[in-house]
């Protein structure tokens, strides 16, 4: 018997019902699709719960069955389509014993609540209640004892919803990758009119508690002041925020201040820090023309992101899974994201470490309140003030960084030359800026990199020092004269495949030149996300959003016309990632790729399969294909395909997104993580420089001087490229192991297909303590 047929067992008569309480998040659409699929799929009868608790409480039409298309095109959707409502009838007894018996007599025993920590703590009340609450229905006559016994257990699985990341043990919560996205698109937009007018900004984001949003926007902004609740500036701050704004003025020629502040700011002594307050401040201080805006609401509105959207899938699949698992004994939890795994987290635990940093807030131990957010959240506090307020450092090494772009040009480059400038300036070293990659590495198109010359860069697309593809081996001896006549001590290398295979040709031809041995880095970044030794590349998060968004637009283009099919076609090579992400975010019918082999049947199995859909209540359809995923089964051929099977059921139309997926800003993901990369790779170079000096020269030769910094789980790691040679698919240019095949199960369930189970790996139980969240390495 397989892992699904267990699944559909335990299922199987089984009801459940979802929810969605407290404020709404981009994302919840997508959760409440997710479990209602998985459900189904697993033979569970389910329900939608209308406006949250109050729905619950009130019972009636506010508790409806729910049907395969009852959640069709709404993972798209912003807020909460089954709505959500505070409710104070549900923190009492007696509202908790209406939502009982509503339960009750519907037969729901498995209750999936999105919400935030106070949502969740009402649903562990509830659960813990629930005996009680039957026997007091007993008593009442209200229910039957035969009905109290058949129900005597109430399983709970919580997901969070929260812009604000707020909630311990998970390293996001859905909504705040979007929220990220509406604070950075404003600050894109004010960045263009401050520079016209010589203007500076104070931006207040939302966090009245929390300073995620405003840490993560300052970081990816390179905003020049930032004000969290977690870490209050020093007494005499207001001197020295004026001061560092004059010197910016003063030294780079600025036009430009951006100052980020969340609603929740205060100073050492819990006192608010307001907006209006830092405006007068400095308009009266310093005479700048200062502006304030005040984002408000428009955070939580707007599209999901496409990582909300697969956040959302995921944690939903994991949600139903836990439910269909759990026993009396199973205490609790919610599901949680650990290094880009779903994991199942005790619900309380959480919920009380998660007051614990309010707790450590309100005492005033900060550094305490910030190591309690997790990992993530403190390295992005550090690097931001590493970046923010340091200097370049007025005693030079005797080292050079030459840092360079290889292969296309993505989303997130530019931020990743901004901090590895910054920081290796600030080490003093001297910096080599090389445009067009190792073409003009070998032909001296090269100039010595400044402070300023880099400001603004975090938002910028594509690659501001040109890139190219061209690999070193044609050019060996002229790359080598370049290094040795320029001093150059180390390489920074941020690119895609070429930047990997070049800088492993580099290392190879270690043995015919000195001059090479020095050390080497690599910071993936391709749409493709094909690199081996990372899980993500630069890039990769920006190309998933701009297809999805394309795919958003194409299904919208079929709205009120006849059923249509779309066939899209995606870039990646041969790497079939961002096609299955983006299929995963759009809610794609099928996702053809190469790494997953098909044959005629499987294309004659997927037009059957859809347009069975089609007879129904589905209007539209979409396919996804890979621009390489096979060498016959072309886009024309699977449109002809699809339009001919489909002839009197629905028509088809084909789109080829092709460079619109390089183009656009960058997300936050990509803008936030390329300046952690930079940070990384340079502190990397540095430490390697000080190790292998001697007698007034850097020479290695080991491995492990030539390097790819990659992200593998939550962990930062610098594999060998000599080592990850073994690991690579060089023909078709492809990691042989690609960790996001697991998701190629879920993509297809959600679809309605009848697909193995058995790839799926449940999350594992996560306790989180203050120990945990201590060694916690984020990112």
């Amino acid at each position: 018997m397989t892992d699904l047929e267990k699944l559909r067992m335990t299922g199987a008569g089984r009801a459940m019902a979802v929810l969605t309480s407290g404020g709404d998040a981009q994302g919840m659409n997508a959760a409440v699709r997710a479990v209602t699929r998985m459900g189904i799929y697993v033979g569970a009868k389910v329900y939608l719960i209308y406006e949250g608790y109050q729905g619950l409480v009130d019972g009636g039409d506010n508790i409806k069955v729910a049907h395969w298309h009852s959640v069709t095109n709404i993972i798209q959707l912003g807020g909460t389509v089954i709505g959500s409502a505070r409710c104070k009838t549900f923190t009492t007894r007696e509202g908790r014993l209406a939502a009982a018996y509503n339960l009750v007599k519907r037969g729901i025993t498995n209750l999936c609540v999105c919400g935030g920590d106070g949502s969740l703590t009402g649903a562990n009340i509830f659960r813990s209640e629930w005996s009680g609450l039957l026997a007091e229905l007993v008593e009442k006559g209200r229910i039957t004892d035969t009905l109290a016994e058949q129900h005597g257990h109430l399983n709970i699985v919580g997901l969070v919803g929260s812009i604000d990341n707020d909630f311990c043990g998970t390293d996001m919560t859905i909504g705040a990758d979007s929220a990220l996205h509406r604070i950075m698109e404003i600050v894109d937009a004010i960045m263009t009119t401050a520079q016209s007018h010589q203007r500076t900004f104070v931006l207040e984001v939302m966090g009245r508690h929390c300073g995620y949003l405003a840490l993560v926007s300052a970081l990816a902004s390179g905003a020049d002041w930032l004000f969290i609740p977690e870490a209050p500036p020093l007494d005499g701050w207001e001197d020295r925020m004026c001061a560092r704004l004059e010197a910016v003025s003063r030294n780079t020629g600025s036009r430009l201040n951006i100052i980020i502040l969340a609603e929740g700011a205060i100073d050492r002594h819990g006192k608010p820090i307001t907006s209006n307050y830092v405006k007068d401040l400095l308009v009266n201080r310093v005479g700048h023309d200062t502006r304030v805006t005040v984002l408000g609401h428009v955070q939580r509105g707007g599209t999901p992101s496409a990582f909300d959207r697969i956040l959302s899938s995921k944690l939903g699949v994991e949600a139903v899974i836990a439910l269909m698992e759990a026993s009396p004994d199973t205490p609790a939890c919610v599901i949680g994201l650990a290094g880009n795994r779903a994991v199942r987290l005790p619900l309380m635990e959480c919920v009380e470490m998660t007051k614990l940093v309010q707790t450590s807030m309100n005492e005033k131990r900060f550094d305490e309140a910030v190591k309690l957010r997790g990992g993530s959240f403190e390295n992005n506090w550090n690097i931001y003030k590493l970046l923010a307020f340091q200097k370049p450092s007025q005693s030079k090494t005797d080292f050079s960084v030459a840092i360079l772009n290889v292969g296309a040009p993505s989303g997130g480059m530019n931020a990743a030359v901004r901090s590895a400038v910054r920081l290796a300036l600030i080490h003093g070293h001297k910096v080599y800026a090389v445009h067009n990659g190792f073409l003009g590495l070998a032909s001296e198109d090269m100039f010595e990199m400044e402070w300023h010359k880099v400001a603004g860069w975090t938002g910028q697309g594509g690659s501001l020092l040109g890139t190219k593809r061209t690999l070193p081996e044609k050019n060996m001896e002229k790359i080598v004269g370049t290094i040795k006549k320029f001093n150059i001590s180390a390489l920074l290398v941020i690119g895609g495949f070429e930047a990997y295979k070049g800088v492993l040709q580099l290392c190879e031809a270690r043995a015919h030149y000195e001059e090479l041995c020095i050390p080497m880095c690599v910071i993936p970044a391709t749409i493709s996300n094909n690199v081996p030794g990372t899980e993500f590349s630069l890039g990769a998060d920006t190309a998933v959003n701009a297809a999805m968004e394309g795919c958003d637009k194409i299904k919208q283009s079929a709205s009120g016309t006849k059923r249509r099919v779309f066939v899209v076609e995606t870039m990646g090579g041969y790497c079939g990632y961002l096609a299955t992400y983006t299929g995963i975010a759009v809610g794609a019918d099928a996702a053809y790729i190469y790494e997953d082999p098909f044959n005629i049947h499987d294309l004659t199995t997927n037009v059957e399969h859809l347009a069975e859909k089609m007879k129904k209540d589905v209007q539209r359809g979409l396919v996804l294909r890979n621009e390489k995923c096979h060498e016959n089964y072309t886009t024309d051929f699977i449109h002809k395909l699809y339009l001919s099977e489909g002839k009197g059921i629905f028509d088809c139309r084909v789109n080829v997104l092709g460079h619109l997926q390089q183009g656009g800003a960058p997300s936050p993901f990509d803008r936030n993580f390329g300046t952690k990369l930079g940070v990384r790779g340079i502190q990397w170079i540095s430490e390697r420089l000080t190790e292998n000096y001697r007698q007034g020269r850097v020479f290695t030769n080991s491995a492990d001087t030539a390097c790819v910094l990659g992200l593998n789980k939550k962990v930062i790691c610098f594999s060998p490229v000599t080592e990850l040679k073994a690991e690579t698919d060089f023909e078709h240019r492809i990691p042989k192991v690609q960790w996001w095949l697991n998701l190629r199960p879920m993509l297809k369930m959600l679809a309605k297909y009848q697909t193995s189970f058995d790839e799926y790996v449940p999350g594992e139980m996560k306790h989180v303590t203050k120990r945990s969240l201590s060694v916690d390495p984020g990112y």
